[in-house]
């Protein structure tokens, strides 16, 4: 297995507009997050994830870019961002670029030339289609974000495809003149000395060109056996390699909704000069009560299954990302651990046990490191995700749930979760900014907030600071061969990682045993022989791992381990 800096690494994603504001525009901003690099550093993180900061007209949150060489107006110049990269660069913080190229915004200066004709030079740099006529798209295909996948366009009478917003057309990566604008913007981000890329969706790039209809689910035929891992995805991405990626050090990470881990290790195999490692999500897109919404967590032994699955069958083939939340996925403590005040500080200990001590690298979203949890929304106003407030028109009212019934699955999914500012102190709008925020802070930020951890040596961030310390000096912790044990229990998942020359000895390898409660009851666990008397490398609870059997608390973790 290579070994290298961002197999390593630990990575923290921000989410510009609601990091730092800097102005009192209520929204965050580059100058924002330059204040506090210095935070971040005292995290211990190696890597920034930036959420795009490109210029956009905002349809998506920065998800809809007008032009990738340019900085949002909300958000700075690009002066700004060029002392961010080299102030982040002066404290040894790489910063990685978010690479929206799947689509663009509607008021690109590519889209804008390409809706003007049909025989215009940039017509073919989108995907445009004859309807059935003017009221029927060309096919039956739902967008991610709710209606038709197609949009019709008055000026030239045809339909776009748009797999998202209507204000974010599809590229045509079949068009090589569009996958060569794409590669010369990546290679101008990189010669201004960044440090990789996370590629929108990029597993969507290539379509099936025949495009038929789609199964139906729910109110629309389903794009996906058509859109995602298409037939030239790989070819254009190993293209992208030889022209852009190799010839820098940087990290490169794919977003690849329904990837399993054949297709996994190709896209991130050791050897096939793709990407370096992808996300997966299957175990935060389990099928909910109508289509992606529920108010249902997943069974542990669910959850066991598939992390346990992406462990196994990548080790030694490709790399593994490690992440509970982001942007698009609601707060980690409210959805696998518990928020409740009494167990809101351990099950957020816990859960960065158990990412952490998983082979792969682990990315934090910011907030987590502080346990922050999801907003308690009032009502569909309270919303800015256009996901989320197109989901209620369709489901409530244009469809057939009640407000009652939805309601809870919009609290417990919607993105807008983790997009509340950061909590930063207990000073009003949690120190985020002095004007009124794009988005309500969370009521509970006098009691989450980082000033008030950062000082206290048993908060949520002390343990993540801890726990990042040690896999700078512990490389089993990154190396590491994963082995699961305990498959049925619903309360603990439990597992080993070893690693053969750890200590330069096969016959005596590193060894760590990882045992994290997911329940808020006491259970029972029988220490395996080989690791009784093992010290202690990290826990989340005061208790003594000295005898066999151990009465495990609620929400307790702890890792031996044995040299």
């Amino acid at each position: 297995m290579n070994r290298t800096w961002w197999k390593e690494a630990v990575i923290y994603q921000i989410y510009p507009r609601s990091f730092m504001d800097s102005n009192g525009d209520g929204v965050g901003d580059l100058q924002g997050i330059i204040s506090r690099l210095d935070y971040l550093k005292y995290l211990g993180i190696d890597v920034i994830w930036l959420s795009p900061v490109y210029q956009s007209p905002n349809d998506d949150n920065g998800y809809d870019i007008s032009d990738y060489q340019a900085i949002m107006d909300e958000f700075g110049t690009m002066e700004d961002f060029d002392e961010l990269l080299a102030k982040a660069h002066e404290r040894g913080i790489r910063i990685v670029m978010d690479l929206v190229v799947n689509h663009t915004s509607d008021e690109h200066k590519w889209f804008v030339e390409s809706r003007k004709s049909t025989d215009n030079e940039y017509r073919d740099y989108y995907i445009w289609r004859e309807g059935k006529d003017k009221k029927t798209p060309p096919n039956n295909w739902g967008a991610c974000f709710g209606g038709s996948a197609w949009q019709y366009d008055e000026a030239t009478g045809m339909y776009y495809l748009h797999l998202f917003s209507k204000k974010q057309p599809d590229l045509n990566w079949d068009n090589p003149k569009v996958r060569q604008e794409v590669f010369n913007m990546m290679t101008w981000w990189c010669d201004k000395g960044i440090d990789g890329f996370r590629m929108d969706v990029i597993s969507m790039i290539s379509k099936t060109p025949e495009m038929p209809d789609g199964k139906v689910h729910d109110l629309y035929g389903d794009f996906a056996p058509y859109c995602i891992h298409g037939p030239n995805v790989h070819k254009y991405l190993q293209e992208m390699n030889a022209k852009v990626l190799s010839k820098y050090d940087i990290m490169t990470v794919g977003e690849t909704a329904g990837v399993t881990t054949r297709q996994a290790m190709q896209y991130a195999g050791e050897n096939t000069r793709e990407l370096n490692m992808v996300f997966q999500f299957e175990h935060v897109e389990s099928d909910g009560k109508y289509g992606k919404w529920t108010d249902e967590k997943l069974p542990l032994p669910t959850l066991k299954k598939t992390l346990s699955r992406w462990q196994n069958e990548l080790y030694g083939k490709a790399w593994n990302s490690l992440f509970w939340d982001n942007h698009d996925q609601p707060r980690a403590v409210s959805r696998f651990g518990d928020d409740r005040p009494a167990y809101r500080e351990v099950s957020a200990k816990m859960l960065a046990t158990c990412l952490h001590m998983l082979q792969g690298t682990p990315y934090v979203y910011q907030g987590e490191e502080l346990g922050m949890t999801n907003y308690p929304f009032k009502s569909p106003e309270d919303f800015r995700d256009i996901e989320s407030i197109n989901a209620y028109k369709e489901w409530c009212q244009e469809g057939s749930l009640s407000h009652e019934v939805f309601w809870p699955c919009m609290l417990f999914k919607s993105r807008d979760n983790a997009r509340t500012p950061m909590q930063w102190d207990e000073s009003a709008q949690a120190g985020f900014t002095s004007g009124t925020p794009w988005i309500a802070v969370n009521p509970n930020y006098t009691e989450i907030n980082a000033k008030a951890q950062t000082k206290d040596p048993d908060s949520v961030f002390h343990y993540y600071k801890k726990l990042i310390a040690l896999r700078k000096e512990t490389p089993v912790m990154v190396y590491g061969k994963y082995e699961q044990l305990l498959e049925d229990s619903e309360e603990l998942f439990v597992y080993t990682r070893t690693l053969e020359d750890g200590a330069g000895d096969a016959s005596q390898p590193d060894k760590l045993l990882v045992v994290c409660s997911f329940c808020d009851y006491e259970t029972h666990f029988t220490l395996p022989d080989e690791f009784v008397g093992a010290p202690c490398l990290i826990s989340n609870l005061e208790n003594t791992y000295d005898r066999k059997d151990i009465t495990v608390k609620p929400y307790e973790a702890f890792v031996l381990y044995k040299k």
